[in-house]
């Protein structure tokens, strides 16, 4: 099959006709030759090949290149239909990024699939990619996954603080950016590390280190000057949910913690020790769901959002994901409905996901 270039028209130089055209109907007509020669081609990528444009943005579907030109054909009024040929124009010769992210806005119709509402519907836990399900209590995938995308650039650099079984690690090295994890149990560290030794998927170039300690008190500085770098863009913090899952003996496991309002103290000592790691200006996510205690909900979630909101963060955006089962209830769907009936409670059925930005 010829390539992009070989079977493409001159779409720059196109476009530039069309821009030129001097009413809606001979605008209109040059799109609807434009769609019909883009119709007939094989390849699923538009290229344009602008001269002198070294950092140009890469191709257009030719599906997402077809509805713009739609859109074009749609417009009434000259000066509307040259607006978003404009636009056009600059989304195939200008890539338009922020600091936070690799997201090219002069093509931000194409990011179907990075969830931008306050809603996470997710199916089922993503099973790809090395992760599996051993660790009682282990991450979603897809939620560092959605924060990396928002929150880094491809290359830089996320701290786990709850390492866990290192979903965390495997969804950046998946993504192109360098991972640090900070886990507790030497037991649970040493699995995670076979398990990345063994696993092929994604950059085979980032760094994906691992420590093992506590987090309220492990040289942070340290750690990261050994895998290669002074500070890391983003910070993301999956603790336990108090004592809903105790994962370990050790005292100094936050699931062993006296009582909520303690765990709230000891996550706040975290935050203070990750804190001067993290970049001004760059983002801190904690995901956290609230539990039940002598029949009165604990809102842990609230608790921990408060800690951090005491340190020099603010906060810009509160998700909430869906979970639909659980290890512990997934057997007892009917004794915990017939429960919440008898008790005039609501089973839990979400987790917050807390978006901060360090001042």
């Amino acid at each position: 099959m010829p390539s992009s270039s070989d079977n493409n028209p001159e779409i720059l130089p196109t476009i530039d006709d069309l821009l030129r055209a001097k009413g809606i109907r001979a605008l209109h007509s040059g799109v609807r030759s434009l769609k019909k020669h883009l119709a007939e081609i094989d390849d699923p990528i538009v290229t344009s090949n602008p001269a002198g444009h070294e950092d140009a943005a890469p191709g257009i579907p030719r599906a997402h290149f077809l509805s713009r030109l739609e859109q074009i054909e749609r417009t009434k009024t000259l000066p509307r239909a040259r607006y978003y040929l404009d636009r056009l124009r600059r989304s195939l010769v200008e890539v338009q990024t922020r600091r936070m992210n690799d997201i090219n806005l002069n093509r931000w119709k194409e990011y179907d699939t990075i969830l931008t509402d306050s809603l996470w519907l997710l199916d089922r836990r993503d099973g790809s990619g090395g992760h599996s399900s051993w660790y009682w209590g282990n991450f979603v995938p897809q939620i560092p996954h959605q924060l990396m995308l928002r929150y880094t650039k491809s290359g830089e650099w996320v701290l786990d603080a709850f390492a866990g079984s290192g979903t965390t690690l495997l969804e950046a090295r998946r993504l192109g950016r360098n991972c640090i994890g900070i886990e507790l149990q030497a037991s649970v560290a040493k699995k995670v590390l076979a398990g990345l030794k063994s696993s092929h998927t994604g950059f085979s170039t980032t760094v994906a280190a691992l420590e093992v300690g506590d987090s309220r008190t492990l040289d942070v500085h340290n750690a990261l000057n050994k895998a290669g770098t002074e500070g890391v863009q983003l910070v993301i913090l999956h603790p336990p949910y108090h004592d809903i899952i105790r994962f370990s003996k050790d005292r100094r496991d936050l699931s062993n913690t006296r009582s909520a309002e303690d765990f709230a103290i000891q996550f706040g000592k975290v935050v203070d020790n990750v804190t001067p790691v993290l970049d001004g200006g760059r983002t801190l996510a904690v995901v956290i769901g609230d539990k039940y205690e002598k029949g009165e909900w604990k809102p842990l979630g609230f608790m921990v959002m408060n800690e951090v909101l005491k340190r020099s963060y603010k906060l810009k955006s509160i998700v909430i994901k869906n979970f639909e089962e659980t290890t512990g209830k997934r057997s007892q769907k009917e004794l915990w409905r017939f429960r919440a009936l008898a008790g005039g409670f609501y089973v839990f059925k979400h987790e917050y996901i807390f978006i901060f930005q360090k001042s």
